[in-house]
């Protein structure tokens, strides 16, 4: 574990989470914990059910089965009260999602001042304070529509941190992006790991999670095959799914050739 991390109660909890639509089952019995400030990564295929793990945290997705704590608090108890949870859970998806008739500092504000109760003056120092912190402290008055994709998605980021989360759930934030862009995203993301964040990403940069992760959990299939540091998981693994997948992602010519 990670020096950023300390041994209290896990701040993610999944105990035989399992999800099924209709009669797919897409997450098979998935038992996973991120520590406080630990930063896990989730690679795998597409269709491995990485994203629809990250949904069922905050329950975007109902879990059919198992169970999932978030801060103690057992989210799929049926008496939960998941408004307040999600207060202390920011969200990023591969999709901006900012409102395009609002400015960045109101898309920033919005959430705290109809969700927390937010005093307006507080929600826009909050909101200034974290554009800031993601390099866009004088686009306040922009249009999402003025900015370039990368821009867009360090607002949604800002946005999230505005409602000063206790855990980020990030998922594939960069994959919408152009790869010119995708480093400015990768960099704050790196700053919040630094700054202690809790973190569950779910990825296709292996890069990133070679450098930050604490943790990588490799999924295939509705499972965890593999998980472990960095060093283990994308560097030496095990399993030979992970290596499978691995050499796709790291060496695309030479699958592309084989496959051919």
């Amino acid at each position: 574990m990670s020096a950023r991390t300390t041994g209290s109660e896990p701040v993610v909890q999944l105990d035989g989470l399992v999800k099924r639509f209709g009669d797919v089952e897409v997450l098979r019995g998935i038992d996973l914990q991120v520590a406080r400030g630990e930063v896990v990564c989730v690679i795998g295929p597409s269709g491995s059910g990485k994203s629809t793990l990250l949904r069922c945290v905050n329950l975007l997705e109902q879990p059919s089965g198992g169970r999932v704590v978030v801060r103690g608090t057992d989210v799929t108890d049926p008496d939960c009260d998941i408004d307040a949870v999600r207060r202390h859970v920011g969200m990023v998806f591969q999709a901006f999602n900012l409102f395009p008739h609002l400015t960045v500092l109101e898309n920033c504000t919005v959430a705290q001042r109809k969700v927390a109760k937010v005093g307006k003056e507080q929600a826009q120092q909050r909101a200034q304070h974290h554009l800031g912190r993601v390099g866009l402290g004088d686009r306040g008055d922009a249009y999402p529509a003025q900015l370039s994709g990368g821009q867009q998605q360090r607002v949604a980021i800002a946005r999230a941190l505005s409602m000063e989360p206790d855990l980020m759930l990030f998922d594939e934030p960069t994959s919408a992006l152009d790869p010119e862009l995708v480093g400015d995203v990768l960099e704050v993301m790196r700053g919040l790991a630094d700054e202690g964040m809790t973190m569950l990403v779910v990825t296709h940069e292996m890069a990133f999670a070679r450098q930050v992760a604490d943790r990588v959990v490799f999924m295939d299939g509705g499972v965890v095959v593999e998980e472990g540091p960095p060093s283990q998981v994308v560097d030496a693994p095990r399993e030979a799914r992970t290596r499978d997948f691995l050499d796709r992602v790291l060496n695309p010519t030479r699958a592309r050739g084989a496959d051919g």
